[in-house]
Order: C-alpha cells, then sequence, then structure tokens
C-alpha cells in the first residue's frame, strides 16, 4: 500500500479521501491546504503519490503539479476534479499527471485508481 500526501483547500474533503484511502490500507503521510503548501509537504514527506485537488488559493492544482514534476520527475499525482472540468484533466495529464478522481467521490473508483497509478 501506498504512502499518500492529500492536497485539497476543504478540510471535509482531505477527511473523506483520507477515510476512503485509509479503508483501502493506505497510510496518509499528511495533508496540504493548497499548492505552495502540497510543494513544501511533498519535498518535505516524500509520499509514494499526491492526490491534488485543481481549483485551490494561493497556487492552484495544475501550479503545484508542474512544481512537483520539475522538483521530482517520477512523483505520482492523481488529480481531484469536479463533473465538467475536462479541460483542467487534459491540462494536469498534458503537465505530468499519472491519473485522476472525480468528486463526488466513489471509494471503488477511488482506490482502483490509487491502485493503478502506484502499481505502473
Amino acid at each position: 500500500m501506498g504512502r499518500i500526501l492529500i492536497v485539497d483547500d476543504t478540510m471535509f474533503m482531505r477527511t473523506l479521501l483520507k477515510n476512503i484511502l485509509f479503508s483501502g490500507g493506505h497510510d496518509i503521510v499528511g495533508e496540504a491546504a493548497d499548492g505552495a503548501e502540497a510543494l513544501a509537504r511533498y519535498q518535505e514527506l516524500k509520499p509514494d503519490l499526491v492526490t491534488m485537488d485543481v481549483v485551490m488559493p494561493k497556487m492552484n492544482g495544475i501550479e503545484a503539479l508542474k512544481a512537483i514534476k520539475a522538483a521530482d520527475p517520477a512523483a505520482k499525482v492523481i488529480m481531484c476534479t469536479a463533473v465538467g472540468q475536462e479541460q483542467m484533466v487534459k491540462l494536469a495529464v498534458k503537465s505530468g499527471a499519472r491519473g485522476y478522481i472525480v468528486k463526488p467521490f466513489q471509494a471503488p473508483k477511488v482506490l482502483e485508481e490509487v491502485k493503478n497509478v502506484l502499481s505502473a
């Protein structure tokens, strides 16, 4: 199972994702509420995987993804996006995201995507 950093500006969404991932046997090594904090926490914690919200204050998820990939090209990042944000997903994948999950989260889909990205 993976060591995961959860990045979302809403505590409710971080808690929801944490519970889903924990139920799948994953270790949540940290959380961040914006992209700038995500970059700092990534460098500090060196997680196996990051779940990254797209829309956040200070530094959005796409900018944070690019910064993390610049620091560690092997970083595994899954973007979290709302329904209807297909353009953002395409940009995220082009920027180095390994996958994406759609809000509202469905536990089986989240765990399947995390498993696929961790095993790639």
